[in-house]
């Protein structure tokens, strides 16, 4: 199981970290080559299309995900979902065509039709994607999901190059990329799994798989909204130069994650098994998220203490130290999100999805509620303490919920691997030092905590041993 796990993860890992890197390379780039408002006005038409896409998925990504780990066939779980983003998604560009002409507002330069049309491409992609997630097949999801952002980076770096990056060229290049990885997604998919791609049509499996998304479907909506109600309240409300450097500061916070991004698809076919048996063995969830907790607490720390020394000269004084507040409030949440991430790993493979979508809408209650009083007066540091609100409320409902008890002590974990981390990086901020003298001093105050408060184990490091020697 450990070897599978690590194996698993390794794959994933690789892509993820290919996906980032060009991803960063993208973000860079246009944040770099393009003004404020230009780069802000690409933000705000990804934020909607993101949102609206992930609420037209209905939920059925995870569900998909689900069965297929569960040993549902695989050919009928496919196909169902392929029918249902051909339909849902079609219908969409047909009604945004529709209305933009009604509301031109709403699409400055056309942005909204033009990277709608990539973006759809990617949409169509996600039935292949989730079916070898839910197949334990991370190297061919691999394959299929770097094909857009390394067409993209590549592209936009030779434009960087030629002086020749506009909102024109930036809208062909993505239409581009995102077409390029729908085809190779589908034909790695026809060749690798030899799945049938539509089978017969079957109203009721379909009415039945819709049925059983509803709780997910609410949970859909409300991570849709959270992702990006912010970012869209900012371009709205307050300006697209402000959204530019809100945008810029939550990717960075984002890419901060990757180590969540590359386990938390391997761990939702991973404990769906473990609690198939009669008396799951939890200790090995324990342990991986007590090793999840240690990253999430360095991850706060490196984040402050490198954030203005590295992005001001990366970005010639645009995002570095205006963005400090901000990313020091939302790198709180990054904790957080392993925590909460790994509760709803739990709940879902469990199949409390009522529960899960309970968590969910308070964390929208709270972190909407937030945005709408706090954005207008304190702008982008009222977005990002919103989002920690949110995550706040999230945690501590789960804690409530949980019947596992062995899980509630990971609070302490929590606790002290974050106040350890602001530890570490208030104190180098209260005196001048080199740069490279201040990381050091933070992150070995931050180990230190971690020892006194016996955080650190080595039993979970040797509990890995044996899978990374094998």
């Amino acid at each position: 199981m450990k070897k599978k796990l690590l194996k698993n993860l390794s794959a994933n890992s690789i892509q993820l970290i290919a996906n980032q890197l060009f991803g960063f390379i993208i973000f860079y780039v246009l944040s770099t080559a393009l003004d404020k408002g230009s780069f802000g006005q690409i933000s705000l038409a990804l934020a909607l299309l993101m949102v609206i896409f992930n609420i037209l998925s209905f939920g059925i990504d995870q569900l998909a995900v689900r069965k297929i780990a569960f040993g549902e066939d695989r050919g009928t779980v496919v196909s169902l979902y392929l029918v249902h983003v051909l339909a849902t998604g079609l219908i969409f560009y047909v009604l945004l065509f529709w209305s933009v002409s009604f509301f031109p507002g709403i699409n400055p330069n056309n942005l909204l039709l033009l990277i709608g049309v990539g973006k759809l491409a990617i949409y169509f992609s996600t039935p292949f994607k989730q079916t070898v997630i839910g197949m334990e097949r991370f190297r061919l999801l691999a394959y299929m999901s770097i094909a857009s952002n390394t067409a993209r980076g590549c592209a936009l770096v030779v434009l960087a190059l030629l002086h020749d990056v506009n909102l024109h060229s930036v809208v062909i290049v993505f239409i581009t990329g995102d077409i390029l990885e729908l085809i190779l997604s589908a034909i790695l998919f026809k060749i690798n799994t030899r799945l049938p791609v539509i089978s017969r049509w079957n109203k009721q499996s379909y009415l039945g798989l819709i049925r059983s998304s509803l709780p997910q479907f609410g949970v859909t909506v409300i991570t849709s909204a959270l992702a990006r109600f912010d970012w869209i309240l900012i371009g709205l409300v307050v300006s697209a130069v402000k959204l530019a450097e809100y945008s810029f500061a939550y990717k960075i916070f984002e890419l901060s994650v990757l180590p969540l991004l590359a386990l938390a698809p391997v761990l939702i076919p991973w404990i769906t098994k473990v609690f198939k048996q009669n008396d799951p063995d939890l200790s090995g969830i324990i342990k991986v998220a007590r090793i999840e907790m240690i990253i999430a607490g360095l991850t706060v720390l490196l984040l402050n203490v490198c954030w203005a020394p590295v992005i001001d000269p990366l970005t010639a004084g645009k995002y570095g130290a205006v963005n400090q507040v901000t990313i020091f409030i939302l790198s709180l949440c990054i904790p957080l999100q392993y925590f909460t991430n790994l509760f709803w790993t739990i709940f879902f493979a469990k199949g409390q999805l009522k529960l899960i979508l309970n968590a969910f809408i308070i964390t929208l209650i709270v972190t909407i509620c937030g945005d709408i009083i706090l954005i207008p007066s304190y702008k982008n540091e009222g977005a990002a303490v919103a989002f920690l609100a949110g995550y706040i409320a999230q945690t501590m409902f789960y804690c409530y919920k949980n019947d596992l008890k062995p899980f509630n002590k990971l609070v302490f974990d929590l606790v002290i691997c974050t106040a350890g981390a602001c530890a570490g990086f208030l104190l180098v901020k209260s005196f001048s030092a080199n740069f490279w003298l201040e990381t050091l001093i933070a992150v070995s105050v931050y180990f230190i905590a971690l020892i006194v408060t016996r955080c650190i184990k080595l039993t979970e490091i040797r509990w890995l041993r044996p899978a990374i020697v094998s």
